[in-house]
């Protein structure tokens, strides 16, 4: 399965081991293009280089790019500045996308107590897998 891993640079390790994990499973795993920079930065510096993609490197177009022909997104919901499983409205986009491209949409998490968010997440119909990266089928 072709999955692409996504949720907050400011967790880039952590998806770049979810993405390690599916290829070693035997899926086709990747994340953005645009990750390497984030990678041993503190908060606020991946901040900034987050702005500085987006706004220069055209960062949301590149992910939708590399989504095309994708089976699935692998939502790296984690805890995020008090928020628990937090989505941000990046990666809300991301699954938009994924959603419209009927593509499965799978949680690391359940789905977060975002207000605004909750319904639309629910509407996507994404599979929670709590950690376990056997139930990506």
């Amino acid at each position: 399965m072709k999955i692409g891993v996504i949720g907050s640079m400011q967790h880039t390790e952590k998806m770049i081991e979810a993405r390690d994990i599916l290829i070693s499973q035997g899926h086709d795993a990747f994340v953005t293009t645009l990750a390497m920079p984030f990678i041993g930065k503190t908060d606020e510096e991946k901040e900034a280089i987050k702005i500085h993609q987006k706004n220069n490197l055209d960062a949301i177009r590149e992910f939708w790019n590399l989504m095309q022909g994708s089976d699935a997104v692998l939502v790296m919901n984690v805890d995020k500045n008090g928020i628990k499983n937090y989505i941000g409205g990046n990666t809300l986009m991301e699954m938009g996308f994924a959603h419209v491209l009927n593509q499965k949409i799978f949680l690391m998490n359940p789905i977060p107590e975002i207000p605004y968010y909750n319904t639309e997440i629910e509407a996507m119909k994404p599979v929670i897998i709590n950690g376990d990266y056997s139930l990506i089928k």
